[in-house]
């Protein structure tokens, strides 16, 4: 892959590994038919503070659930931009999230610069159960914020939390999606699984609440959500790949439900964060077996509708 700026840290040989895997991803939805990809699901946040996220898997924190977790494309900012452009990615997300009151201002501040920059990228924002969050989460929609984070798991908060309901009403309102780590995969948080989320919907049952990694392990529980409330979709981040099958594989029996929700299922991936080829995420989903129209509309179709691209 050609160098951003007329230098890269990657060497000769990592670079034609990125251009053949580029090649190979294209490959895969040219044969789909499509334009490209959306994924919903990838990581850009102030590079000191991914650094630390890059810290923690590769000391194997608790919250990795103790897995050895090499990161697989650790370059700088404007070159990881341009993997993503180079595998036909037409939009990504800046997934970042606080683990504490204060930080969230902040990062919303850096992600709209960041999606300043980076048009492809959908202006992402974020949010913590604190004083003034209602606020800053109207201040960032009116500024233009396309999509939110919410890391139920790191940020160890309780998503029906009081202090944050008047957020999740202005975002029903605005109709603006939330992609919410809830799930109690890769390890179990205070207040992860499908009841909080539950008692979040029994109130704001018009919230998009795009479910993050399937709602892994609870996938049947988050599936039944979405079965419930029309506007909880589910994203495919490290669903289905070699890795997280190893741990918290996926029900088969729990197939067809997914394939029944196909209109809401989109595809994620946690790029850069992720243990495996950015491929491998497209080729789980394919040798699902549940067809070229389904694997259409979550590689693309439903989020380009969802954020009208």
């Amino acid at each position: 892959m050609a160098p951003v700026d007329g230098t890269s840290s990657l060497d000769a040989a990592s670079d034609v590994a990125l251009d053949a895997e580029a090649s190979e991803v294209r490959r895969f939805w040219n044969r789909l038919g499509l334009p490209g990809l959306v994924d919903v699901h990838t990581h850009f946040m102030p590079e000191r503070v991914l650094h630390k996220v890059w810290e923690y898997f590769d000391a194997q924190g608790p919250l990795t659930g103790g897995l050895e977790w090499p990161i697989s494309y650790r370059q700088q900012e404007a070159e990881r931009a341009a993997v993503l452009r180079a595998f036909g990615v037409r939009a990504f997300t800046s997934m970042l999230y606080p683990h504490k009151p204060g930080m969230a201002p902040w990062l919303n501040g850096w992600a709209a610069d960041f999606a300043h920059r980076n048009p492809d990228c959908l202006h992402t924002a974020t949010l913590y159960p604190e004083p003034g969050v209602e606020t800053y989460v109207r201040e960032a929609v009116e500024a233009g914020a396309r999509v939110f984070k919410a890391h139920v798991q790191v940020g160890a908060y309780d998503p029906a939390d009081e202090l944050i309901q008047g957020a999740w009403g202005v975002l029903a309102e605005a109709r603006v999606p939330v992609v919410i780590h809830c799930g109690s995969g890769p390890a179990p948080g205070k207040h992860t699984g499908p009841e909080p989320i539950a008692r979040v919907l029994a109130r704001h049952p018009k919230l998009r609440l795009i479910v993050a990694h399937l709602g892994m392990p609870e996938y049947e529980d988050f599936l039944g959500l979405a079965e419930q409330y029309a506007e909880v979709r589910l994203d495919t981040t490290m669903a289905f790949t070699d890795f997280t099958e190893g741990f918290m594989p996926f029900p088969r029996q729990a197939l067809p439900r997914l394939a029944g929700l196909g209109g809401r299922i989109l595809l994620g991936s946690d790029f850069p964060n992720i243990p495996y080829p950015y491929v491998h995420q497209l080729h789980a989903l394919e040798r699902l077996g549940l067809g070229p129209e389904w694997l259409r509309a979550v590689c693309h179709d439903n989020a380009a509708t969802l954020f009208g691209l």
